[in-house]
């Protein structure tokens, strides 16, 4: 006995030898629907058992694109992707009203025929002919699904598209066939699902749920029966009866399907007639797509994710492969975004910094022991109208971002700590001179740089060692660093950094060069972020990740990508610097960035001619890493406003310096405050004056500490010995001298040869 199909009617086989056997007919009949200028000739090629039996039969239905919905660490949406917004949803989820009103509109027998309905072939062939053009088509509910998968293939390339739907006899017979394998495979009820979850509906919305959601911000299982209605009347012409811009076509459309249901016995009479007597009643929701419609100014971090999506291995072996499964959507990502921290950054980056200034901020949060990023935002908000911009401050050129910005005196951390892995004790001292020429040679790991005459300054003149590395970090002074790195070398340096996951925005090498010492190799937020989470760590760098889960459009899980945890330096050290940097945040260049009980440590960094400055600092639990400039490395922050503050210079501990204070603030308020592993750093120059100190009457002061030798002007903010105020910050002690380097580091113009970049 033939095979019966679960939706009644012929087999498959007995289908296609009906088909065949009246092959004159259906060539006329086939022609004479799709191109009527072509008449009866179309078929006689295609209307033999061969040319029929060479088309394949195996219909291959790509996964439906739907949208992908990206969540922070909590589960709260952020933003909502997609190439096709579309939800699948399952037969019984969709209104038994709208099941009928497609079925009645479309194609009324589709339960009673197969593939090809030949009753419906004749009447459209006899109303075409009496027209003399194609006032009615033929094509049954499972031809039209067959179309759309053809199209849902296609993807967005327009050529693929167009030969998808050209109305050629060729394109028919095919749809036919696989029509007939379709009927035959999954059954009426499947067909009718998947038809309802792959068609268009007009207004980006792809499927029955994403179009009820559009129209009537409702699920499809809850669509009233005027409602389902005027859903299926779009189907035929989203555009011409589209209510959302034409009402009164709309209407009659839907007016149209209502009847039609009357007339098929799905509805009675008196249910039509009160239907078409409702006025329709939108409640539209706005497309709502892409990193744009982020919540908390998040788009940055949602373009990120996509960007370590389509970048990473673990989803795709190619970039076509990522990107082919990012466009099909369904995805639920959860990602590592904190609510609680990004809302914090935003608000700080909002009170310090306006989209409108002359220059920009961007600041990057991570957990330290995770890589967790756990916030990113910027000052010019993500889009792509006035003051906003679709460049991620915040990230490396391959990722969305720039070329990176010279991080200043925030990478002397890092020679500090290579030089102790050296051996170098904390307790070094050096003379460290108002200004000196660069000691000459210096080892690098291609051999030694040598250039004479090379010169660098300190802040003030009065900032005149001997210094220990202690007070040389907290004042940042630069003649210190540069002798710092002359013993050591500059390969154990830029080695150290690669460990930390400190590496320029550009992609390219560090260059090996004594000057890297005073932050000229360009880097981007979020690597400062995640080098001094390693501090944090006590010495463990764990790279930076922002996905945590995917659940697939199955409802599988995922592979995705985990932190990779590395130790780059010993406990002792990364304890060490611990130590230094809670000195720069407690009396030195930092002050305006403490959070007051909560420990914390950090450095200040500004550039040569005030082209970016930086703050980048942690506690135990939290790093986060601020830049205020000119993203076009232009604007010299001297004379300037921003958030609304007149500076006439800005330092680091100046303006990101409270940025990161307030940002950091927020994110860790209610978590316990951690304290760091310390260790004790002598300072025999200053015991022996607390012990001169002591022995001296009460504010006698006998010890030498006046403001005009030791800079305490610079270190709290104050006067200093020369009667002028700074910020608190480094000022050019951070490297800040115009006669040192390059105008904006990207000119290429260098006043000393093989000495690249600027100083700070």
């Amino acid at each position: 006995m033939p095979k019966k199909r679960s939706g009644g009617g012929l087999t498959g086989t007995q289908q296609a030898a009906k088909f065949l056997g009246v092959s004159v007919l259906a060539g006329a009949v086939l022609a004479g629907i799709a191109l009527p200028a072509f008449g009866v000739l179309g078929l006689a090629a295609k209307g033999t058992v061969e040319g029929f039996d060479e088309i394949p039969a195996n219909l291959k239905t790509p996964p439906l694109s739907q949208r992908t919905t990206i969540l922070d660490k909590d589960g709260g949406p952020i933003a909502t992707v997609y190439s096709r917004d579309r939800t699948v949803v399952p037969l019984t989820d969709i209104s038994p009203y709208m099941q009928k009103a497609i079925v009645a509109i479309e194609d009324s027998r589709f339960y009673e025929h197969g593939a090809v309905d030949l009753k419906g072939v004749l009447r459209a062939a006899n109303r075409n002919a009496q027209s003399g053009g194609v006032s009615q088509g033929a094509s049954t509910l499972t031809q039209q699904y067959v179309k759309n998968v053809f199209v849902e293939e296609a993807g967005d390339d327009p050529d693929k598209v167009a030969q998808a739907t050209q109305q050629t006899i060729g394109r028919k017979i095919r749809e036919l066939k696989f029509a007939i394998q379709v009927e035959e495979e999954l059954g009426k009820k499947k067909i009718l699902e998947n038809y309802l979850n792959i068609t268009f509906f007009g207004q980006q919305a792809y499927g029955i749920e994403a179009a009820s959601h559009r129209y009537f911000s409702k699920s499809a299982k809850d669509l009233k029966l005027e409602e389902a209605a005027l859903l299926a009347g779009l189907v035929q012409s989203p555009s011409r009866y589209d209510p959302v811009n034409d009402e009164d076509e709309a209407t009659k459309r839907r007016n149209t399907v209502i009847q039609r249901m009357a007339d098929v016995k799905d509805i009675s009479q008196a249910e039509a007639d009160r239907a078409k007597g409702t006025e329709i009643q939108l409640k539209v929701s706005r497309p709502k797509n892409g990193c744009i419609t982020a919540v908390k100014g998040a788009g940055f971090f949602c373009d990120y994710v996509r960007k370590v999506f389509l970048t990473d291995p673990a989803f795709g072996k190619t970039q076509e492969d990522r990107a082919k499964v990012w466009n099909q959507g369904g995805l639920t990502i959860r990602t590592t975004l904190d609510p609680q921290a990004q809302e914090s950054a935003q608000e700080s980056i909002k009170n310090h910094v306006y989209k409108t200034d002359q220059v920009a901020t961007a600041l990057s949060i991570v957990e330290p022991g995770t890589g967790k990023v756990l916030a990113m935002g910027q000052s010019r908000p993500y889009g792509g109208g006035k003051n906003e911009t679709y460049m991620n401050l915040s990230v490396d050129e391959d990722m969305g971002g720039g070329a990176g910005y010279q991080p200043g005196s925030t990478f002397k951390p890092i020679v500090a700590a290579a030089a102790l892995e050296q051996g170098i004790q904390p307790t070094q001292s050096y003379p460290s001179p108002y200004q000196m020429d660069y000691p000459s040679p210096v080892q690098t790991c291609k051999g030694p740089w040598t250039d004479q005459g090379v010169p660098v300054e300190n802040e003030n003149e009065t900032e005149v060692g001997p210094y220990g590395m202690q007070e040389a970090t907290a004042k940042s002074v630069n003649t210190y660093y540069v002798q710092l790195i002359s013993q050591i070398g500059v390969c154990p340096v830029t080695e150290l950094a690669r460990k930390m996951g400190v590496e320029r925005a550009n992609g390219k090498p560090i260059d090996q060069v004594p000057s890297i010492t005073l932050g000229t190799q360009e880097m981007s937020p979020l690597t400062m972020a995640s080098g001094y989470a390693t501090f944090a760590n006590r010495g463990t760098y764990c790279t930076p990740i922002a996905i945590e889960s995917i659940t697939g459009p199955n409802g599988k899980e995922m592979d995705v990508p985990k932190s990779t945890c590395s130790r780059a330096m010993s406990e002792k050290t990364a304890d060490t610097i611990n130590t230094l940097l809670e000195g720069v945040v407690e009396d030195g260049t930092g002050q305006e960035a403490g959070l007051g009980g909560r420990p914390s440590a950090g450095k200040t960094g500004t550039t040569d001619f005030r082209l970016a400055a930086w703050f980048v600092g942690y506690t135990p639990n939290m790093a986060g890493a601020v830049w205020v400039g000119d993203p076009q490395h232009k604007k010299k922050m001297v004379d300037i406003t921003i958030g609304g503050q007149y500076h006439d210079k800005v330092f680091g501990g100046a303006v990101p310096g409270p940025i990161w204070r307030d940002a950091m603030s927020g994110a860790l308020d209610g978590k316990e405050p951690l304290p760091f592993n310390t260790i004790h750093i002598p300072n025999p120059e200053k015991e022996k004056d607390d012990r001169d100190r002591d022995r001296d009457r009460p504010g006698d002061n006998a010890g030498g500490d006046n403001a005009g030798n030791d800079n305490n002007g610079a270190d709290n903010g104050g006067p200093n010995g020369n009667g002028n105020g700074n910020n608190g910050d480094e000022d050019p002690g951070d490297g800040d001298n115009p006669g040192n380097g390059n105008n904006d580091g990207d000119n290429g113009e260098d006043p000393f040869p093989g000495f690249p970049g600027t100083f700070g």
